[in-house]
């Protein structure tokens, strides 16, 4: 069976809050890459009101074996009461792109 990958998306009050859970990720070796784009507004509901926040993204390359311990990594660390964390599969991506995830994430092997 051929190995999945995801990219994981996370917004974040602020940069310093990205560059936390980014560094602590891929130290933790629940992702291999992380991105963090800023200057992202977000409009959302939130307790019966209509609410605007300027946020940071972070987009975050894993394989989706690891998906469950990187959603509670996310639950346990993140600042916000109900983080956002979605999921997208990679349908294709280069191979030694694709390798040098696994490889991180499985120095074992």
């Amino acid at each position: 069976m051929s190995t999945q990958y995801c990219l994981v998306l996370c917004t974040c009050p602020d940069a310093n809050t990205a560059e936390t859970l980014a560094r602590a990720a891929v130290a933790e070796r629940l992702v291999t890459c992380a991105n963090i784009v800023p200057g992202l507004t977000s409009v959302y509901p939130w307790e019966g009101r209509i609410e605007t926040a300027q946020e940071h993204l972070l987009l975050m390359k894993t394989e989706t074996a690891s998906l469950e311990a990187l959603e509670v990594f996310v639950r346990e660390k993140h600042p916000y009461e109900l983080p956002e964390f979605i999921a997208v599969s990679i349908l294709h991506g280069s191979t030694a792109y694709l390798d040098w995830i696994s490889r991180w994430l499985h120095p074992e092997n």
